[in-house]
């Protein structure tokens, strides 16, 4: 399969998380998938796309047979294809869209942040799912992630996709960072959570306010005051 854009990559890693986190606002529209790429929370790195960008890297994902949309009563919808094209089981597809959203990362923390996507039953559940991806045969289309080598001070070995084609392995090795205090990385992990739930109940109402022809909530207020 020809290689993704970061752009592309980011947004069927958007659309398969809406897909399982808010299911009553999936398939979703262009307004909804902007907002979901270029949200703060749960992203790395932050992107501002624009409408155009993400118009375009839609149209790519639906060449290579990777998203459809769905013509809707106001707007065209979108959808994800991601596990028919390449025939993966949910599990392994929910490993690679959090690989496209957050980038490299370590099983442990791949557990931890498809809580609320898919519930593995341990870490070792993770890595076999990985190594399944990592020695994926030529015939299937070869290798979808690379384990990389374990960076200076790092603990564990951290993964990262091939859908945007190889990676130097070498170069992400040394932007791992040393690990630091467990309390402190749950405390920064819940406070992404909480934020990425806020972020997505936003978007809902933005959204749903559009589908009901209504201002989005504060927009009133702006026009008042002018």
């Amino acid at each position: 399969m020809e290689p993704l854009t970061p752009a592309e990559a980011r947004v069927l890693g958007t659309l398969m998380e809406k897909a399982r986190t808010v299911p009553d606002s999936y398939p979703l529209s262009l307004n909804a998938i902007v907002g979901g790429c270029n949200q703060k929370s749960s992203r790395e790195p932050i992107t501002n796309f624009s409408e155009s960008q993400v118009q375009e890297a839609l149209d790519g994902l639906k060449r290579r047979s990777l998203a459809f949309t769905m013509r809707g009563s106001r707007v065209d919808r979108w959808e994800h294809n991601l596990q028919r094209a390449l025939v993966v089981p949910e599990q392994s597809a929910v490993l690679l869209a959090l690989l496209m959203l957050r980038g490299p990362q370590t099983a442990g923390e791949l557990r931890i942040h498809s809580e609320r996507w898919y519930r593995f039953a341990d870490i070792s559940s993770v890595e076999g799912f990985l190594d399944e991806l990592a020695n994926r045969s030529e015939q299937k289309g070869g290798p979808l992630v690379v384990q990389l080598p374990r960076g200076t001070g790092a603990r564990e070995a951290r993964w990262a996709h091939l859908l945007c084609g190889p990676v130097d392995v070498q170069a992400q090795a040394q932007d791992t960072a040393p690990a630091t205090a467990t309390g402190t990385v749950a405390l920064a992990e819940r406070v992404r959570t909480l934020e990425n739930e806020v972020a997505e109940l936003r978007a809902q109402v933005h959204d749903l306010m559009a589908q009901l022809g209504l201002s989005p909530p504060g927009h009133q207020e702006t026009n008042d005051r002018a």
